[in-house]
C-alpha cells in the first residue's frame, strides 16, 4: 500500500504476549515508508514503561495478556500521553467481552489479529489522523450490552449536552446507534459533509478526542437510550 503523499512518519509500539504476532505485525508495518515500529512489549507493564520511553504515536495493544492486561495498560498510557497517543486494541474476535471497558479506558478502536495487512496499515493511519476504528456492528452490539447494565447518569456530564444544537444532538444520538456517516446523512436528509461538520462541532464543544469518545459520552449521559 502506498503511503499518502507528504505525510510524517508514524511511530508504532506493538504489544502482544506472543512473539510470533509481534514479529508478524513488525514485518507488515516496516514495509511502509511512513510507518516505523519503535518497540515491542510482551505484557501491559512493559508496554506502559516502553510507551513512556519511546512516546509512540500509535500503540497496537493486545486485550488479554498475563499480568497487567491491555485495558489497564491502555488506561495508564492514555492518561500519561494525553492527546499524543492513540491505542488500538488487538482482539481475536470482533466482539471481545472487554470492548466497552477498553473504549472507556481510552482506546480508539479495535483490529482483529488476523486483519489483512492493507487494513492494518490503513487503520493505523486513520487512527493517527484522528479517526476511530469501530465497526458499526461492534457499536450496535456494544450498545445492547451497555443498556443491559445498571448505570448511573452523571448530571454534570448530562448538562454538557446543552452546548449542542438540536442537529448536533441528533447526530450524536445516531453515532451512538452505530450508524456510519453515510447512514446518518440519509437519516437526517443532509450531506455527509454536513454530518462530518456536526461531528467536528460535537467533539470540540464536548472536549472529546474522537468518535469513540463521543459514543461513550452518549451512553454515559443516557442519550443513547432515549428513543
Amino acid at each position: 500500500m502506498t503511503a499518502p503523499a507528504d505525510t510524517e512518519t508514524i511511530s508504532v509500539l506493538v504489544v502482544d504476549d506472543q512473539a510470533l504476532v509481534r514479529t508478524g505485525f513488525r514485518l507488515i508495518l516496516e514495509i511502509e515508508p511512513d510507518l516505523t515500529v519503535v518497540g515491542e512489549a510482551a505484557d501491559g507493564e512493559e508496554a506502559v514503561d516502553l510507551a513512556a520511553a519511546v512516546q509512540p504515536d500509535v500503540v497496537l495493544m493486545d486485550v488479554r495478556m498475563p499480568g497487567t492486561d491491555g485495558i489497564t495498560a491502555t488506561e495508564r498510557i492514555v492518561a500519561a500521553g494525553g492527546e499524543d497517543v492513540r491505542v488500538v486494541m488487538l482482539t481475536t474476535f470482533d466482539m471481545d467481552e472487554y470492548v466497552f471497558d477498553a473504549l472507556r479506558a481510552g482506546a480508539s478502536g479495535f483490529l482483529l489479529k488476523d486483519v489483512q495487512p492493507e487494513f492494518l496499515v490503513a487503520g493505523i493511519r486513520a487512527v493517527h489522523g484522528g479517526d476511530s476504528l469501530l465497526a458499526p456492528s461492534i457499536t450496535r452490539r456494544m450498545i445492547e450490552t451497555y443498556l443491559d447494565r445498571p448505570r448511573a447518569i452523571d448530571p454534570r456530564a448530562r448538562s454538557r449536552l446543552d452546548a449542542l444544537t438540536n442537529r448536533e444532538r441528533e447526530t450524536l444520538f445516531h453515532l451512538a446507534e452505530g450508524l456510519t456517516n453515510s447512514e446518518i446523512a440519509t437519516r437526517m436528509f443532509v450531506s455527509e459533509t454536513t454530518v462530518k461538520t456536526h461531528i467536528g462541532h460535537i467533539l470540540t464543544k464536548l472536549g472529546l478526542r474522537d468518535r469513540v469518545q463521543a459514543v461513550i459520552f452518549a451512553y454515559e449521559t443516557g442519550l443513547a437510550g432515549e428513543r
